[in-house]
């Protein structure tokens, strides 16, 4: 397994991540601890999981649960020392403490819950899950008005929650900080407040990347490159369309992720359907498996932290490992970018 450095080599982390978005829901957490010592065993040393988790759906009742599972493990392996856990505090939901979000008066109190569930003493990577002035992420891109936000607001917000960040790393709670479902202005102002205040860098963002969805190529990559800002990427086969398991929505296995969410978030669309056909086309036609070409193109991007993947079963997480011994050739890179061309932004 590639290692890839973040933080300027500080933190050094499998090219693939285990994420636990469903442990709790559709994984049990017997099969959730198997899915981690497989994954080690594979020579993943990187787990993802934050405060908000499981879905499918989020309930209030669950939330905390991935981390708790994750603390199950560690408290019974005895093996803190082999992984990197990665956590997120939730941004505005009303799933989550009744949409408090986080801010600089809460974020220690919102540690402090993480690491009693995690059963460990310190996090090695905090996120932001949702930037509290909102996002264009989630399919929300199409109808983005960011001509409601208040510039001074939210600078003071980062403020606030940059200090309290620089004292959680002072306290030895907290190794490294990093954001999700951000923007190329949010990222760098978190970047430019932080020098001005000694507080801590933002070294990832993690944000949705796949075939299928490729915001992050422009804008975002020119600050990843220019600032050493990795991206973390979730749902790189798209939750699960890039499988091919769902045959054009034409067949729904029971149990999956689009038996519980027909939509999948707005990915569900003809022209993502469309897409998705000739990336299977292209994996047919070259004798590769679809899951290891999605997760091996994303793991090559020149911005890319690590690859974020779910498998509900251990089956699942055994064919997605299977990413890390793979190698796309030139022509099949060069048919990929044909295919982008061709189906751009397919929902």
């Amino acid at each position: 397994m590639k290692m890839n450095k973040l933080a300027g080599g500080a933190l050094e982390v499998s090219e693939l991540c285990l994420g636990t978005m469903t442990w709790g829901t559709q994984t049990p957490e017997a099969e959730a601890h198997a899915q981690i010592d497989m994954a080690l065993d594979h020579g993943i040393n990187f787990l993802d999981t934050a405060e908000m988790y499981p879905v499918n759906p989020v309930r209030p009742e669950t939330v905390g649960t991935t981390e708790t599972i994750i603390g199950n493990w560690l408290a019974k392996s005895g093996r803190r020392g082999e992984v990197v856990i990665a956590t997120k505090a939730s941004g505005d939901t009303k799933m989550v403490r009744g949409g408090e979000g986080y801010n600089g008066d809460n974020l220690a109190r919102l540690i402090d819950g993480s690491l009693r569930r995690l059963q460990t003493d310190v996090i090695d990577l905090y996120q932001l899950h949702w930037p509290m002035r909102g996002s264009y992420h989630f399919r929300q891109n199409w109808s983005y008005d960011p001509s409601r936000q208040n510039r001074s607001e939210t600078v003071e917000h980062m403020r606030g929650v940059l200090a309290a960040m620089q004292a959680a790393r002072a306290a030895g709670k907290v190794r490294h900080f990093g954001l999700s479902n951000e923007s190329a202005w949010g990222t760098m102002m978190w970047l430019t407040l932080a020098r001005e205040m000694g507080a801590p860098e933002m070294i990832s963002i993690q944000n949705e990347y796949s075939l299928l969805c490729r915001l992050f190529d422009t804008d975002l990559a020119e600050v990843s490159h220019n600032e050493d800002v990795k991206l973390l990427a979730f749902s790189p086969l798209a939750t699960g369309i890039l499988t091919g398991k769902y045959h054009g929505g034409e067949t729904v296995p029971e149990g999956s992720r689009m038996a519980l969410n027909k939509g999948l978030g707005g990915r569900v669309t003809e022209r993502a359907w469309a897409a998705t056909a000739a990336y299977l086309d292209i994996a047919r036609r070259h004798g590769l498996d679809p899951v290891h070409m999605a997760l091996r193109w994303a793991a090559d991007r020149p911005f890319m932290g690590s690859v974020i993947f779910g498998a509900t079963t251990l089956a699942q997480l055994e064919q997605a490992l299977g990413a890390a011994a793979v190698t796309l050739s030139d022509e099949v890179r060069a048919e990929i970018d044909a295919a982008h061309r061709a189906h751009p932004m397919p929902y």
